[in-house]
């Protein structure tokens, strides 16, 4: 199979002069994770769902946690992106999204963008249907987090290991799964979580000034909690890759928690069994 056989098309473009806020509206709408940026007919850049989540970070540049409708595509997009041709084979693509940590490649044929390959994309090809073995031998380790975390505290972890994160209650239960996915479109009104549309967790504090009164504080604190999806699809190690490719498919989701005899055992990622195709 090659390129031209799993590519999707049309692509969905965007300036570098739009907002990130069109960008990412463009995304919801169309339920995509990224866009190709276009200058006169040129492309210039990609702007992906992971490019917005993480602008997120509070100890990051200031400017990068204005509203997104005050921040230009240019400014997060990633420039000069890894583009392939129509002929280049579904093997290959597997491996430049590997070697490359990236997760789309545009089609480019005669100078124009035709189309684009995803990692979903990747899912439906022949190479990944043939696959054997079993979970618990192409699982990965999970990193935890507390509901209670800070949302910086998940960036960290997540930008940190360039992975999800598994959100445990305090009996160390799992509570939910935090994607870049959740973290992107987080402003949106409808919370990604289980208490959509509730307040952000609010906080009392109280300190002391300089003339011995006292000042009541009121702080906004985001926590893992609140931007967590909720319930987690879980998948035993002993079950074959097949079984986990037909369940993600069914429940529309990139990864899996591996549960045995109730204790998290690790993950199962799309790039997991991408990683399988590319060897």
């Amino acid at each position: 199979m090659f390129a031209r056989d799993v590519m999707s098309a049309p692509v969905f473009v965007v300036s570098p002069s739009d907002t990130v806020a069109y960008a990412r509206n463009l995304m919801v709408k169309h339920k995509i994770s990224r866009v190709l940026v276009m200058d006169n007919g040129k492309l210039t850049g990609i702007l992906t769902k992971k490019d917005i989540a993480y602008r997120l970070k509070q100890q990051g540049a200031a400017w990068r946690r204005r509203s997104l409708d005050q921040i230009a595509v240019s400014s997060l997009a990633v420039e000069n992106p890894v583009v392939v041709t129509p002929g280049t084979g579904i093997r290959g693509i597997a491996w430049l999204f590997v070697e490359r940590n990236i997760s789309c490649v545009p089609i480019v044929e005669a100078g124009t963008v035709i189309g684009i390959v995803t990692k979903s994309d990747l899912m439906h090809s022949a190479l990944v249907a043939s696959l054997e073995g079993t979970v618990g031998a192409v699982m990965e380790d999970v990193a935890t987090v507390s509901r209670h975390h800070s949302l910086d505290h998940v960036i960290n972890v997540m930008s940190a290991r360039n992975d999800k994160v598994v959100v445990t209650n305090d009996d160390g239960s799992i509570a939910g799964i935090i994607t870049e996915t959740n973290l992107a479109f987080f402003e949106d009104a409808t919370k990604v979580t289980k208490g959509a549309g509730r307040d952000v967790a609010r906080q009392s504090q109280t300190r002391t000034d300089g003339t011995g009164g006292q000042i009541s504080l009121v702080v906004n604190r985001v926590t893992a909690g609140d931007v967590m999806t909720s319930p987690v699809v879980t998948i035993s190690p002993d079950q074959k890759i097949a079984d986990a490719i037909a369940l993600m498919a069914r429940e529309q989701k990139n990864s899996l928690v591996v549960m045995e005899n109730n204790t998290i055992s690790g993950i199962i990622k799309r790039d997991d069994i991408i990683r399988e195709v590319a060897k």
